[in-house]
């Protein structure tokens, strides 16, 4: 038997897997043919954990990669989840109100009871806030809820435009270069509102209205009032239709009384409390026709303008928001669709008015006064529209000088509208700036007859009967027009007249209404009473050479006073011993004379000539020929003269009297509280803007020289560019 050699292979060893190895004992390996053995095959528990793990890996970096890379805009999906989550919890609330048991305005969970039959519903009694204001407010209230309702139903019946709130600067206004510069402050009329870079086209019509100051003097005995406040205007208030204040105020308290709910009456108050009552009252019907006042708007739109209103009101917010180019050919645009549209006239002149203010334009200007008249002139104008467009028309026409023109304006508009008091009064103003006084009185006597208590009407009426020297009976009407307190009235020209005319009849009591002048801010005090100022100025009644800065000056005067005076007495009129007689209705008694050298920093015609060596010697000190506000002039004044209280109309100059020939005795001069003489070659320096008076009571007339100079604490600027009085 042959035996076979069989191959030993060698035993493989194998290293254990965490499976094979537990508790320290080798546990029996299983080939890879027991794993093909397996019915059906199958995936090793190892290499599932090994795909588990690289899944995982996976999201990891995945998640890293849109973190690090931005690829989603988490913010916007929070922010639109948020949104979804509000709108989601609104429409939820929106449908559950309607269980809403317990009456706090939305569903919760003491809702959820009661719907569950969990609870039984206890449903409180809140107010609203409409409820619990309602229970607060007085009767008046509930009048003023029944005028809102009313004007809503107005608005809701008719489109109402408005007219925009402007409100330009106020100047200084200059006199005319003929004037003769007063040492009181004479009656004159005030320019409409202007700017200073504007020029009068006709300055013959009317002083220069473009200067620093409102106001100025002369002897025209003219005076024109600042406009009364917008708040007070008939465009702003709506009150075209009232013929007084007092009717307003009757209209509203009848109104009040229909809205009063019945009550049982209430015992009446006695002493204070009756009077506090009364107060109340007052007050509460003052303030439902201040209110009743601003409720009313102007209704500017007639048939036509309503078709074209949402076109009308796009071009009014350009002009409102400062677009005024595009505002003007949106209203020329308007006209040339609707040519006879009142509203888109006015529209067009408005915004010609804003861009001649802009672009400071005389020539604009016109232009706005022709539109204004234009849309004035179409027929089916509504009535405001055509107040509004004439009344803007003459103020305008104020502004550019043409007073003429303003009257005839406003003589058009007292004609369509005969029972509108304050136009009246604003055509007697117009009549002032003329200086037609004549014309003027005729329109106040007019407003008296069928307003007598008409305030504004009573201190210009007063104002003009002082101009013609009817001292007493002007100052009734200048007193009760400034206790009227109505609008126009609280100026200082009115204190200041009423004062002098109270001073001139012996009546101490014009302190009083000085006082009051100066409580109300016109005067700087009692005795300082100009009111063409310039603010912290030195203010003293005397001056001493060496406080002024002008010793140079002083000393000239002074060393030359003897050919100043030979001069003088060669102009003088050698048989009556005069100049020209001072016609500013200065003097109680007596004659005064005057012979001016130098007005307004100018010279007087050929006056010069006459006096060579005196202009000589001041042409070297432009502080008195420059001095705009001033003048320089001799003054004589004959035995027998007073001359009345008064006060120069600016503190920017002082004055200085050097004394030619001077009596021994009877001369004397007074500022404030402190009288002076003059001496013959001397100068004696005060500050005109304080109240002084002067007595000549010598047997012999009395020559002084006058030479104004600027106020030594002005600028050099402000002396060039002040204008002149």
């Amino acid at each position: 038997m042959v035996q076979r050699k069989t191959k030993i292979q060698p035993k493989k060893e194998t290293i254990p897997s965490s499976e094979e190895v537990k508790n320290g004992k080798k546990r029996e390996s299983r080939g890879a043919d027991s794993a093909a053995a397996r019915p059906g095959g199958g995936i090793p528990k190892s290499s599932v954990f090994t795909w588990f793990v690289v899944l995982a890996l996976l999201g990891v970096w995945s998640s890293v990669a849109v973190l690090y890379f931005d690829i989603v805009d988490y913010d916007r999906v929070i922010a639109r989840a948020q949104e979804f989550h509000m709108n989601f919890s609104d429409v939820l609330q929106g449908k559950l109100k309607a269980y809403d048991s317990d009456g706090d305005g939305d569903f919760d969970i003491e809702d959820a009871k009661v719907l569950l039959g969990l609870k039984e519903a206890q449903r409180a009694v809140r107010s609203s806030p409409e409820d619990r204001t309602a229970k607060k407010v007085t009767e008046p209230v509930v009048e003023t809820a029944n005028q809102q309702a009313t004007k809503k139903q107005e608005e809701e019946e008719e489109p109402q435009d408005s007219l925009p709130e402007y409100e330009p600067e106020q100047t200084e206004s200059v006199p005319g270069s003929e004037d003769i510069e007063s040492e009181i402050q004479a009656p004159q009329p005030l320019p409409p509102i202007v700017q200073d870079d504007f020029i009068p086209d006709d300055p013959r019509d009317s002083l220069h209205p473009y200067d620093d100051d409102i106001g100025s003097i002369d002897t025209t005995g003219a005076l024109l009032t600042e406009p009364p406040p917008p708040a007070e205007s008939a465009v702003e208030s709506g009150q075209y239709e009232t013929s007084s204040k007092f009717s307003q105020e009757a209209e509203v308290i009848q109104e009040v009384k229909d809205s009063e709910p019945t009550t049982e009456p209430e015992p009446e108050p006695q002493g204070e409390t009756h009077r506090e009552a009364e107060e109340i009252t007052e007050k509460q019907t003052e303030d439902k026709l201040k209110e009743k006042a601003k409720k009313k708007k102007p209704k500017l739109l007639n048939k036509l303008d309503k078709t074209i209103k949402a076109e009308i009101d796009a071009a009014e917010k350009l002009r409102k928001k400062g677009k005024v180019e595009e505002a003007l050919k949106a209203f020329e645009l308007l006209i040339q669709q609707n040519p006879q549209s009142p509203r888109a006239r006015f529209g067009k002149a408005q915004a010609e008015d804003d861009l001649a203010e802009k672009l400071r334009s005389n020539d604009m200007l016109l232009r706005a006064i022709n539109s204004y008249r234009e849309a004035a002139d179409l027929p089916d104008v509504s009535p405001d529209l055509l107040r509004a467009a004439l009344k803007r028309r003459s103020e305008r026409q104020q502004f550019l000088g043409r007073m003429r023109a303003s009257v005839a304006t406003l003589e058009r508009l007292v004609h369509a509208f005969p029972d509108d008091v304050s136009l009246k009064n604003d055509l007697g103003v117009a009549h002032l700036l003329l200086g037609d006084n004549t014309g003027a009185k005729k329109v106040y006597e007019q407003v008296l007859a069928t307003a007598p208590h008409n305030g504004f009407a009573k201190v210009h009426y007063g104002f003009i009967l002082k101009s013609e020297n009817k001292i007493e009976e002007s100052i009734p009407y200048l007193k009760e027009g400034l206790e009227s307190g109505e609008p126009g009235t609280d100026d200082g020209r009115f204190y200041f007249h009423l004062g002098d005319a109270l001073q001139r009849v012996g009546d101490n009591s014009a302190y009083h209404w000085y006082e009051l002048g100066h409580q109300r801010g016109h005067f700087a005090s009692v005795w300082q009473r100009s009111l063409y100022n310039v603010d912290g100025l030195r203010a003293q009644p005397w001056w001493t050479a060496k406080e002024t800065g002008y010793t140079d000056l002083v000393k000239v005067l002074e060393k030359n006073w003897r050919t100043i005076r030979d001069e003088a007495l060669s102009v003088m009129d050698q048989n009556t011993g005069m100049f020209v007689p001072e016609e500013e209705n200065l003097r109680e008694k007596g004659e005064w004379g005057q012979y001016t050298l130098w007005q307004q920093g100018r010279k007087v015609g050929n006056a010069c000539q006459g006096v060579p060596k005196t202009c000589a010697l001041l042409e070297r000190h432009p502080e008195a020929t420059g001095c705009k506000r001033g003048q320089i002039k001799f003054s004589v004044m004959q035995p027998g003269t007073h001359v009345w209280p008064h006060t120069g109309p600016t503190n920017c100059r002082l004055r200085m009297h050097l004394g030619l020939v001077v009596p021994k005795q009877g001369c004397r001069i007074r500022c404030t509280d402190q009288i002076r003489e003059w001496e013959e070659g001397k100068v004696l320096i005060f500050d005109d803007s304080f109240e002084h008076e002067v007595w000549q009571d010598a047997d012999s007339y009395r020559l002084i020289f006058i030479v104004d100079v600027w106020h030594p604490e002005l600028t050099h600027n402000q002396r060039q560019t002040l204008s002149p009085i």
